[in-house]
C-alpha cells in the first residue's frame, strides 16, 4: 500500500528535486530531445519561477515525487487564464513514480483550493496534443476540451490543447 501523498508549497530545499522531475517529465514525454533546449533551461528555473508564481509540490514518503505551478490571468506564467480562472501549468509527476494517483491528487487540490478564491469560477490549463494520459486524467476529474482556445507555442509546432473544469 502507497503511502499518502502530501500537497503543500514549494520551499527552497524542495527546488533541485522539482528541476529534476520537471526535466525528467517533459523529456520523457518527447517534447524535446535534451534539457538544454531554451524552454526546458527556462522551466528548469525553479527559483524565478518560485518568486513570480505559486508552486505546489507532491510529497510522498519524505520525497517530492511531482509539483505544479498555479497561476491567474495576467500572471507571469498564466498562458490561458482568464479572468475567472485559476490556472494550472507544469504538473509534472516523476517518471519513476508515474500511474500512482500523484498527478490526481495534485489536481484534486488545485480544484479544492480554487472553489475557495474569490472570482474564481473555473480551473483551466493547456496539455500536449500526444499527452494521452494527461488527457484521461483531465477528462476523469471533470474537465472540458475547449479545442477553439487551443493554441501553438510560439515559434515551434508544438499544440497545446486546452481544458477547463467549471466549478
Amino acid at each position: 500500500m502507497s503511502s499518502a501523498i502530501i500537497i503543500r508549497p514549494v520551499t527552497e530545499s524542495d527546488y533541485d528535486a522539482v528541476a529534476r522531475i520537471t526535466r525528467d517529465s517533459y523529456l520523457a514525454a518527447g517534447y524535446f530531445d535534451d534539457a538544454e533546449h531554451p524552454y526546458m533551461q527556462r522551466i528548469q528555473q525553479v527559483a524565478v519561477r518560485a518568486a513570480a508564481a505559486p508552486i505546489w509540490v507532491a510529497e510522498r514518503d519524505g520525497g517530492i515525487v511531482g509539483s505544479v505551478t498555479l497561476a491567474v490571468a495576467g500572471d507571469e506564467f498564466a498562458d490561458i487564464a482568464l479572468p475567472d480562472e485559476l490556472e494550472f501549468r507544469m504538473l509534472v509527476v516523476d517518471p519513476e513514480v508515474q500511474r500512482g494517483g500523484i498527478g490526481r491528487a495534485l489536481v484534486e487540490a488545485i480544484i479544492a483550493h480554487a472553489r475557495t478564491l474569490d472570482g474564481i469560477c473555473a480551473v483551466g490549463l493547456t496539455t500536449g496534443q500526444d499527452w494521452h494520459g494527461a488527457h484521461a486524467l483531465y477528462e476523469s476529474t471533470g474537465f472540458h476540451r475547449v479545442p477553439e482556445r487551443d493554441w501553438l507555442v510560439p515559434q515551434s509546432r508544438i499544440k497545446l490543447l486546452v481544458y477547463r473544469l467549471d466549478l
